[in-house]
C-alpha cells in the first residue's frame, strides 16, 4: 500500500499519516513511500512501531538522508520519476494532505486505474463544474482511508496491482 504526502507536512499530518503507517502493518501490508521526511517519515514510523515492513522509494542517487524507520530502501535516481514507480507499486494509494508533489503521484494512478485512491486532505481535484473528479475517495479519518484502500481493492480482479499481488511481489495478494 502506497503512502503519498509532503516532505514538509504539518503536525496534524503527520499525526494522521503515523496511524495511517500503524493500521497498514496491522493489517499486514506492506507499506510503499518515498522514503524521506514528513508524511513519508510518519507513515514509516507508525508502520515500524507496528512491526511492520516501509519500503522507501528515493528519488536521488543515496547522498540525501532517508527516514530511519525504513525496512528497505530503492535508490532510483530517477527524480520526480521515482512517484511512478511508487504508484506502479502498489495495490493502493492513500495519500495524507499534500499539493503538487502529492498530486504529481495520485495522477498516475488514476491513470493507471484498478486500484484505489484514497485522499485525507490536501487539494481536491474537481471538473470544470466543481464536482469531485471520479475515483479518488476522500475520507475523514485514517480508519475510514485503511477501509477503503483494502475494501475498495480486495478481489478487483487479475492485473495491474488491483488486489492480485502485483508490485514486485510487495507482501502478496492485497498486502502491498
Amino acid at each position: 500500500m502506497a503512502v503519498c504526502g509532503p516532505a514538509a507536512c504539518t503536525g496534524e499530518e503527520a499525526a494522521t499519516a503515523r496511524r495511517v503507517g500503524e493500521l497498514l502493518a496491522g493489517r499486514g501490508a506492506v507499506v510503499l513511500c518515498g522514503g524521506g521526511g514528513g508524511v513519508m517519515a510518519a507513515v514509516a514510523a507508525g508502520a515500524r512501531s507496528r512491526g511492520g515492513i516501509v519500503v522507501g522509494i528515493r528519488p536521488g542517487d543515496g547522498s540525501e538522508p532517508a527516514s530511519a524507520d525504513l525496512t528497505v530502501t530503492v535508490v532510483t535516481n530517477l527524480g520526480q520519476g521515482r512517484n511512478a514507480v511508487v504508484v506502479q507499486s502498489a495495490d493502493a494509494v492513500i495519500s495524507v494532505g499534500g499539493s503538487w508533489g502529492t498530486l504529481s503521484e495520485i495522477a498516475p494512478a488514476m491513470r493507471r486505474g484498478g486500484v484505489p485512491v484514497v485522499a485525507l486532505g490536501g487539494r481536491r481535484i474537481v471538473t470544470a463544474d466543481g464536482a469531485p473528479v471520479p475515483g479518488i475517495s476522500w475520507v475523514d479519518n485514517p480508519e475510514q482511508a485503511v477501509g477503503q484502500a483494502f475494501g475498495a481493492g480486495a478481489g478487483a480482479g487479475a492485473g495491474a496491482g488491483a488486489g492480485a499481488g502485483a508490485g514486485a511481489g510487495a507482501g502478496g495478494p492485497g498486502q502491498g
